[in-house]
């Protein structure tokens, strides 16, 4: 959204003459009636409607379009590569696998471990945040290795967003139910992405927990089966509830008592798939062996053992917490210095709404170099299938050539993928290094994903630079990495975007 129309050209206006002078309309013989197929073009700048005809595709120029690309020998061998392996494969530069190595110049000295694994569940943002949050607490405890539980936050998340769902159905159930609000809000109400103020307002409501006391269930891994029927049921549920807000005839008591037992129905699917989980403020007792081998015993809640990453005796430089950090994004579309909200997107009623502040990728590269030579990693959203391999962990503008094989130039800009919903934020991992040239430029990132060992080196992404500045959209910093002039933006009134808005994906 907010990108200027694009006018129609005189190159577009003067083929739309030519053609209506060509135009030779001919009387069918078995019924009199003239065809013509039409469409509409639209001059934004005088709003005047004009009409031309459809083009029809000639069988006969399919066929010499063949003729002639089949003459070109290099054709015929593309012809024979890109027909029997994956194109992307085929056109894989040897060269930028090459020169994108595991070599950075700025390494934080504690990245964590191990490499994580979402398997088959769009938890990546859940993934990301408690990697990040980890290094705090193993910095604490002495620990090697350690996770946090993403299937706890993923339970909650359920069913927030179950609740957050029918709220949002009650409180647009005046609106038509083929209204473009209604549909995109039935769309996905459960989903597993989310964003970094989701995760906030999860550890602030629900705390945190060891992996190893609230682990994966199969449903938790393999997250399809429970997403089909969770939507399923609240779609149902959802025409039941606009019935009754729109009737006339229920009280306000009983659509509430009605909206109750359906969040206790979610609530049992999620209880019976993915294991009752712990209570926030009830007690557990966590054993571990910290990295010399010593054995301890820790008596908490998941609410305080969330506070412990706001100690002094954390990783963390300063008294920052997670509560502090906030989101910058490169949105090319709308101005730089400006607060950007999404209308309706949320996973917690009365939760700390979704904003971002939309920077330059030069501003936003500057706080990551910041953040990664005080030894801190960092959060960050990415359209990561984009000129990417997960074999290899790359990430590269220059990795697949299309030109090479198809003479195709691909030509959007950043924002014109955005406005066409080509790319978007489609996964959210960690960044932990950066190699600098000898002017203090970024010349390409380390990136720890969630996708298990057996992808990219040993679950290590590289990112080239220019990849970056096409394809990340998001990074969550601490404020004292940016200038006042960036975190004044936070005091500022958000411009919202709507709910469909490409700024609304989820990760």
């Amino acid at each position: 959204m907010g990108a200027n129309q694009s006018k129609a050209s005189i190159a577009n206006e003067r083929l739309v003459i030519e053609r209506l002078r060509a135009l030779e309309l001919k009387d069918e013989p078995d019924n009199g009636y003239v065809h013509i197929g039409e469409k509409e073009l639209v001059y934004p700048e005088k709003r005047v409607k004009s009409t031309a005809p459809w083009a029809t595709l000639s069988i006969e120029e399919v066929g010499n379009w063949e003729h002639e690309l089949l003459q070109d020998p290099k054709n015929r061998l593309a012809l024979s590569a890109l027909s029997s392996a994956d194109p992307k494969t085929v056109l894989t530069s040897r060269a930028t696998i090459i020169e994108d190595q595991q070599i950075f110049s700025v390494k934080i000295p504690f990245e964590g471990a191990p490499i994580t694994n979402q398997r088959s569940s769009g938890r990546c943002w859940l993934f990301a945040s408690t990697n990040v949050f980890r290094v705090a607490l193993m910095k604490r405890h002495g620990l090697d290795k350690f996770e946090l539980s993403q299937a706890y936050l993923f339970f909650y998340d359920k069913l927030e967003k179950a609740n957050f769902f029918l709220e949002q159905i009650l409180d647009t159930a005046g609106e038509d139910l083929d209204s473009r609000l209604v549909q995109t809000l039935l769309e996905g109400p459960v989903g597993d992405g989310g964003q970094w103020d989701m995760v906030y307002n999860l550890v602030n409501k629900y705390g945190l927990v060891p992996q190893v006391l609230y682990p994966d269930s199969f449903n938790a891994q393999s997250s399809s089966a429970i997403n089909s029927l969770i939507t399923t049921k609240l779609r149902e549920d959802a025409l039941k509830l606009r019935d009754f807000a729109t009737s006339g005839t229920k009280r306000r008591n009983d659509i509430l008592a009605a909206k109750e037992k359906m969040m206790r129905e979610i609530h049992l699917i999620l209880t019976l798939t993915l294991g009752p989980p712990p209570s926030p403020s009830s007690k557990f007792t966590w054993s571990y062996l910290d990295k010399n081998g010593a054995a301890h015993e820790l008596t908490t809640t998941p609410l305080a053992f969330a506070k412990e990453l706001e100690t002094p005796r954390s990783v963390r430089i300063t008294n920052s917490t997670v509560h502090d950090m906030f989101s910058l994004v490169n949105d090319p579309r709308n101005e730089y210095g400006t607060l950007l909200t999404v209308d309706r997107l949320g996973n917690i009623v009365g939760g700390r709404n979704i904003t971002y502040v939309n920077v330059s990728m030069d501003t936003m590269k500057t706080a990551c170099i910041k953040m990664l030579q005080a030894g801190l990693p960092i959060f960050f959203g990415c359209d990561v299938g984009k000129y990417s391999n997960s074999t290899s962990g790359i990430m590269d503008t220059d990795l697949i050539d299309y030109e090479l094989g198809f003479n195709v130039r691909l030509g959007l800009s950043k924002a014109q993928r955005l406005m066409t919903h080509e790319s978007a934020m489609t996964h959210a991992m960690v960044l932990t290094a950066v190699h600098l040239d000898e002017a203090g430029k970024s010349v390409r990132w380390r990136v720890q994903n969630s996708w298990g060992e057996a992808a990219g080196s040993e679950g290590w992404f590289v990112m080239s630079d220019k990849w970056m500045d096409e394809f990340c959209f998001q990074a969550v910093v601490e404020p004292r990495f940016v200038d006042k002039s960036v975190r004044d933006v936070l005091k500022t009134e958000p411009k919202v975007l709507p709910l469909w808005d490409p700024m609304g994906a989820l990760a």
